[in-house]
């Protein structure tokens, strides 16, 4: 039994490609952190809507347009266990590599481009500054504080499905080769699962009981590895020049890092991985 082919690879990023939140990494300049991190939680839990804090938790840090350019750093500083190696492979493989994020624009784009996904296929939420702030007199004026963010799909839980028919448009479903999953750790990437054809919840660096509970399929290890057997099947994987993170994801598959909600897709999966690593005995 074959596995499908997903062409469209739609990650989440913070606590998915990153192990950090970005938010919280602003809330450490502040004496806020335990408030803003409580705030992140009840809504990637799915506890508060993400449209009740977003500008909240903004305006309790105010930051400056250089704390937030930090935010790069720590992403990059923070990068999830193979990640980056899960990127390429995927892409070298013929697949499209998106990010779409509730996070901030400026560090999610730059963190994206650094791992190898197109600028055109990342989406975040973009921040006005207030120009009149800090040196304003001063080109590259850094002291810029955050004025307001724009509104829209990505600053509601259940907006990154709009998100994601807009970048993929005419593309999905077009073909059985047309095939998308998106991967994520919290509720609002779980909501965005109507919008594909898979949705895999992640608990690598955050497990969250909901997106356990509710997942098709869910990744618990550290390292993304597993991921391409679900992306590009086990007879993909075999086929793989990349034979360490082959091999690792075997391992973490036979380890039990993956686990199935879905009974007709575990089935399918366990078979399809049975035919291609049976026949190699």
């Amino acid at each position: 039994m074959r596995w499908p082919h997903y062409e469209h690879i739609i990650f989440d990023c913070d606590s998915t490609l990153t192990a950090v939140e970005g938010i919280d990494i602003l809330a450490d300049t502040t004496d806020k952190k335990g408030e803003v991190e409580a705030l992140t939680q009840a809504a990637m839990d799915g506890a508060m809507d993400l449209e009740d804090i977003y500008a909240r938790r903004l305006q309790t840090i105010n930051p400056t347009r250089e704390q937030i350019q930090q935010i790069r750093r720590v992403y990059k500083r923070n990068i999830v266990e193979d990640a980056a190696a899960v990127i390429t492979t995927l892409q070298e493989q013929g697949h499209k590599v998106y990010i779409i994020s509730g996070g901030l624009a400026e560090p999610v784009e730059e963190f994206g481009i650094y791992l190898g996904v197109p600028r055109q296929h990342i989406r975040a939420v973009n921040l006005h500054y207030n120009q009149l702030s800090g040196a304003w007199w001063q080109p590259n004026n850094g002291a810029e504080h955050v004025l307001t963010y724009q509104k829209g799909a990505l600053t509601v839980s259940d907006g990154k499905a709009q998100i994601v028919r807009e970048l993929l448009g005419n593309q999905h479903g077009r073909s059985a080769n047309g095939r998308s999953l998106l991967i994520g750790d919290g509720s609002s990437d779980l909501l965005a699962g109507t919008a594909v054809d898979l949705f895999i919840g992640y608990g690598g660096v955050i497990t969250r009981q909901r997106v356990l509970d509710e997942a098709p399929v869910f990744i618990h290890s550290r390292s993304l590895a597993p991921l391409l057997a679900l992306a590009i099947g086990p007879a993909g994987l075999k086929r793989l020049k990349n034979l360490d993170l082959a091999l690792k994801a075997v391992q973490i598959i036979q380890n039990g890092g993956i686990t199935f909600q879905n009974e007709q897709l575990n089935q399918k999966f366990r078979k399809a991985c049975q035919a291609v690593y049976s026949r190699s005995n």
